[in-house]
């Protein structure tokens, strides 16, 4: 069955709220909408829907209008096995010790390496992407350094690729959380196939707001791999559960954001101890005065 998808941009929150709930009562209804901010300083959002048959566009045109957004893109996506096609094109990822892979490519993990199990279906968190891989290559820095983290948060975990890791490499709990709960679920049964369970504390939180993490600190090493505005969000809360001395590695950071996430934290009290562009995006190794 083919898939059509409408995406359009408009500016401010509301207004793009407002056009997401009145996509509902479109007829045929869409089976999806997505409401995004766009992280690029712009202050325009996304808004998009997906439809099993082809969607009113007089319709959307309309509502297009209404909420002084562009006119909607309407596309029709080819029927593709998305998980297979994944499998394919996704190649193992090395991260100075650690190597992330997919189940079908087991037969090739090195020996002495930390291997990572994250399946090809949950594709943003493997590694491939280069906030994930900017987090993995500021561990294994750190770890080079000499650092034996005590204490580790992964906060806005996703996949929980990087509590794995540092549960791997040091035989302590590591606490995860994520705002989404279909993301808790998804770290959890992560750590079980990596042999992490009870390894692996996954919690649902927006993030430090949750007893177990407020219990738990202060972290000598916080992972935030969210994006700028929640991580500039977050920078008291990080400075209040950050030890002094204590790491966070930040990324989700587009490079011409990079300048301002450093100022904010500087203000609430961190170091640049290492910073490091991938493609688009930067990741911080900060450290807490």
């Amino acid at each position: 069955m083919p898939t059509f998808t409408a995406l359009t941009t408009l500016p401010g929150k509301e207004a793009a709220e407002a056009l997401g709930e009145t996509l509902e009562e479109l007829q045929p209804e869409p089976t999806g909408i997505g409401v995004f901010e766009i992280e690029d300083d712009s202050g325009l959002w996304e808004v998009g829907a997906y439809f099993e048959e082809a969607p009113d566009e007089a319709g959307l045109a309309l509502l297009a209008a209404a909420w002084g957004a562009k006119p909607f893109a309407v596309s029709e996506l080819p029927e593709i096995d998305w998980v297979a096609k994944v499998r394919r094109e996704l190649v193992p990822v090395e991260a100075g010790r650690f190597f992330v892979y997919g189940s079908h490519d087991a037969d090739k993990v090195p020996e002495g390496r930390i291997a990572l199990l994250i399946e090809a279906a949950m594709a943003f968190g493997t590694g491939h992407h280069g906030t994930t891989l900017g987090c993995l290559r500021a561990l294994d820095r750190l770890m080079d350094g000499g650092l034996e983290g005590q204490n580790v948060a992964d906060i806005g975990c996703g996949t929980a690729v990087l509590a794995m890791a540092a549960a791997k490499v040091w035989p302590r709990p590591v606490l995860a959380s994520d705002i989404d709960p279909v993301a808790v679920e998804v770290a959890e049964a992560n750590a079980r196939v990596n042999g992490l369970d009870g390894r692996v504390i996954c919690v649902e939180a927006a993030g430090f707001d949750h007893a177990t993490l407020k219990g738990a600190a202060p972290f000598d090493l916080v992972f935030a791999n969210i994006l700028k505005g929640p991580l500039i969000d977050l920078a008291p809360s990080m400075a209040d559960h950050v030890a002094s001395g204590g790491y966070a590695i930040l990324s989700g950071i587009l490079n011409h954001q990079a300048d301002e996430v450093v100022d904010v934290y500087s203000r609430a009290g961190f170091n640049v101890a290492h910073r490091e562009e991938i493609v688009d995006w930067t990741t911080l190794t900060l450290r807490r005065k």
